[in-house]
């Protein structure tokens, strides 16, 4: 079944206005000519035009109706005072492809350039080019010579022979061919890297640097991407503006899919990730559709990636690349058109040299890959982020929480000085700022809490010990790569035994007498550590 073909154009007062009664047939009149080519048969019409213009529009309409019945006109009232005003005509048009539902699989959308003001063609090319139109444009233009037709006509079909018609041509939308429309267009080009920095005027460069070409490569492709960084960078955060600036641009209609991957284990990860079939395993008493399909046509960003097991990873690459995969204890194929955003605070080099990640995998996922800066290496960008993140709780709460001049130097010179570790990064900042607004009496944040905000981050700071400190100097990569997991994993049990049986899992099973508590203590003796040690150091890690 062929997609139907959907115009939008602006009723033109005085192309479209050209000759009355019998005459005007005779007359090239080009929303007319629009739905007179039976090569390009519209479906429907998206006719903007002017209140004022009300009976020229109802004339168009029934001119439309009598020789192509079958396209339905959708008359769309604008209200632009002056048509020549770039910003209110840009606006305008952004404001109706924000609010319009495309329909990409049943419709082919095209831009009728060839009435309106020269602002408002311009701005047609440029919503489409930056997909916020996905959609072709078109011109017309009359034939030279053609007859002008005084006859008396009586039936549709006369109409539709003798109406005069023009030519038709689709442009191929390579703007680069416009030297005026592109720089026209560099004038908004930077409104997609300031969604990608929701606002936040950054003045870290490297960091700047990066966000404008992740603006790019999410502008132009659909290829996975790969956000590393510590844990707090900002990676979710990061993956979330990609695809609203994805979805402004109708360059996907699903849903941001996010899962931690350091959550998903065993059967519970194949089935979160691909859905199950009912009965698939003990307790799957129904079907289960799976994250991945519910990114279809959307984005799916998958967190701390380096912890999906073997097993997870071949589905999910075959998935990437085919588009299509079994869900658990399913013989049917599922499909599902996702992109991939992949997050990670791991070395997946190390990962895959311990066998502990694919390499095909990591080559798939590894042709944009962006290491994201920690907060401690952008601490310029500490004092934009403060003003972000009162007005986020303004917009939470209703309140907005103010700094006097005096509490509101004594924090930022706190916050960007060499004393602060920032070790939770922006996640941590979020942090300090909320419970200071919290506490502010009446929104106003006095010196008094900021100093005792001050000390509370200074005591986290020195109680906390990062794993790297744990492991000596002088190791060999392998081992430091499983210390790394075994000091994780310690962090996270309540006693040596729970941590053993996690980590000898399968070996404790072929033991007659498992002593994991002992095997443990032991293997942390060897590089000199102990469970109390860990324990201490890690006690107040957020």
């Amino acid at each position: 079944m062929s997609r139907k073909n959907v115009v939008f154009g602006f009723l033109g007062n005085v192309l479209d206005q050209r000759g009355k009664g019998r005459k005007r047939w005779g007359r090239w009149r080009p929303t007319v000519d629009v739905c007179n080519h039976p090569e390009l048969p519209v479906s429907r019409f998206e006719l903007l035009y002017h209140t004022s213009d009300n009976e020229l529009l109802a004339e168009i309409i029934r001119d439309i109706k009598i020789i192509a019945p079958d396209t339905q006109v959708n008359p769309v009232a604008v209200h632009i005072h002056d048509p020549w005003d770039f910003e209110e005509v840009y606006t305008c048009l952004l404001d109706l492809a924000k609010s319009y539902q495309f329909d990409y699989e049943e419709e082919n959308y095209y831009l009728n350039i060839t009435t309106g003001t020269h602002v408002m063609q311009i701005c047609w090319f440029l919503l489409a080019e930056s997909r916020f139109y996905p959609a072709r444009l078109l011109q017309l233009s009359p034939t030279k010579g053609t007859a002008r037709h005084e006859t008396a006509l009586t039936e549709p079909a006369e109409h539709q022979q003798l109406c005069s018609r023009g030519q038709i041509n689709i442009i191929d939308l390579n703007l680069n061919r416009y030297d005026q429309i592109l720089t026209r267009f560099q004038q908004y080009a930077g409104q997609a890297t300031e969604l990608l920095k929701s606002g936040i005027a950054t003045k870290n460069k490297h960091y700047n640097q990066l966000i404008t070409e992740v603006e790019q490569v999410a502008s132009r492709s659909h290829a996975p991407i790969l956000l590393c960084g510590p844990t707090g960078a900002g990676k979710s955060f990061l993956a979330r503006q990609i695809y609203q600036l994805k979805l402004n641009k109708h360059q996907i209609s699903g849903q941001f899919v996010e899962i931690n991957c350091a959550t998903l284990s065993g059967d519970n990860a194949m089935s979160t990730l691909f859905g199950h079939s009912k009965g698939a395993y003990t307790g799957a008493s129904m079907a289960r559709s799976g994250l991945l399909k519910q990114a279809d046509n959307g984005l799916l960003f998958l967190d701390e990636i380096g912890e999906l097991g073997l097993d997870e990873q071949a589905i999910l690459l075959k998935a990437i690349e085919e588009k299509h995969f079994y869900p658990l204890g399913s013989d049917k194929l599922v499909s599902s058109q996702f992109q991939l955003i992949a997050g990670t605070n791991k070395d997946l080099k190390q990962a895959i040299a311990c066998g502990a990640f694919r390499e095909d995998l990591y080559a798939r996922i590894n042709l944009w890959s962006y290491q994201l800066p920690g907060l401690a290496e952008r601490k310029e960008d500490i004092e934009p982020n403060i003003d972000f993140e009162l007005a986020r709780y303004a917009q939470e709460y209703s309140t907005m929480p103010r700094f006097n001049q005096q509490s509101r130097t004594r924090y930022v010179n706190f916050a960007t000085s060499a004393s602060a570790l920032w070790t939770g990064n922006f996640r941590e900042l979020t942090a300090s700022i909320t419970r200071m607004a919290t506490l502010a009496t009446q929104g106003n944040i006095t010196l008094t809490q900021v100093e005792d905000e001050i000390q509370r981050l200074q005591q986290h700071w020195q109680q906390t010990t990062p794993a790297d400190a744990l492991i000596p100097a002088e190791i060999d990569e392998f081992d430091r790569y499983q210390l790394e997991k075994v000091i994780e994993v310690c962090r996270k049990s309540r006693t040596l035994s729970e941590a053993g049986r996690y980590l000898f899992a399968v070996s404790r099973a072929q033991k007659q007498r498992a002593n994991d508590a002992d095997r443990l203590k032991k293997y942390l003796a060897k590089f000199d550590l102990s469970w109390e040690q860990i324990k201490d150091s890690g006690h107040h890690i957020i």
